[in-house]
């Protein structure tokens, strides 16, 4: 006889076909991109267009290189630098803020806990412009400090790596700890830490993408001479004509730290769950 939780997660083959379906749609758009990064402008207009990889696409990313108004490569640097950074400071700062929230005592926890939520319910675009004001007081226009040093600390990672540590971390496991002498720092690297891994590990995806997809507010305080990755890109097309041919092959390019950052912290967040599971 089979329990009402047993056929609640038994698959039928409905369920495979949905899944197939559901990941041939997510990955089609990114084939596509492959296609026409590897075809020749023309061959992009033919009718049917094309549906296999063609073999241009050393000629269209020489193209890429070539366009001195994109600055393809100082771009691709810049992204990669600004976006490591913030993902590495906003993992640390994240879990220790969460840990301090979730399992320390002090006045004002939670009205500090609070204020920062709040913050996460104002719109970035409407401190665009006094950020904007800022970076020039500093002399920070057109330097990596103007998208870096302002993201390096999110309330969102605050509140998620809270969230998480409050069910994740026992309190007995905490105060055996410090049984041990051990230190609050000591705690949160030794114990904290290891336990916080898959939520650290969804964090620093989520921001990486961020980062690494941020378009306005580098538009607007970096000039053409030191872009990032998305603004680079932006210089590829034109009010009249753009290549297509030379945008997806650039695009293509610029997607492989993308899916290294995916691969990296997917095996963390994996790893972290089976870790999880091997203890309960």
């Amino acid at each position: 006889m089979i329990s009402a939780s047993q056929r609640l997660w038994r698959t039928s083959p409905l369920t495979y076909v949905a899944l197939v379906i559901a990941a041939l749609m997510s990955i089609y758009p990114f084939y596509y991109m492959v296609v026409i990064g590897t075809r020749s402008l023309d061959q992009i207009n033919d009718v049917p267009p094309p549906m296999l990889p063609g073999s241009e696409f050393g000629a269209n990313f020489g193209r890429v290189l070539d366009n001195d108004a994109a600055n393809f490569l100082k771009g691709m640097l810049n992204s990669i630098i600004v976006s490591s950074v913030v993902t590495v400071s906003v993992v640390i700062t994240g879990s220790l803020a969460g840990f301090t929230f979730a399992k320390l005592r002090f006045r004002g926890r939670n009205a500090l806990l609070l204020a920062i939520v709040v913050t996460m319910m104002i719109p970035t675009q409407l401190g665009l412009i006094p950020l904007w004001g800022m970076m020039q007081t500093l002399g920070w226009y057109d330097s990596l400090y103007a998208v870096t040093v302002p993201f390096l600390v999110s309330a969102f990672g605050v509140f998620m790596m809270r969230q998480y540590a409050s069910q994740a971390i026992s309190d007995e496991l905490i105060e055996a700890g410090r049984m041990d002498g051990a230190s609050t720092f000591r705690i949160y690297w030794n114990i904290v830490l290891p336990a916080l891994r898959p939520a650290a590990g969804v964090l620093g995806l989520l921001t990486f993408m961020e980062t690494w997809n941020s378009f306005l507010w580098p538009y607007a305080i970096l000039s053409p001479e030191n872009p990032t990755l998305q603004v680079s890109l932006s210089f590829l097309s034109y009010a009249y004509y753009t290549d297509y041919s030379q945008v997806f092959a650039a695009t293509a390019i610029g997607t492989i730290p993308l899916v290294l950052v995916f691969l990296v912290f997917g095996r963390q967040i994996i790893g972290g769950i089976m870790e999880g599971a091997v203890k309960s």
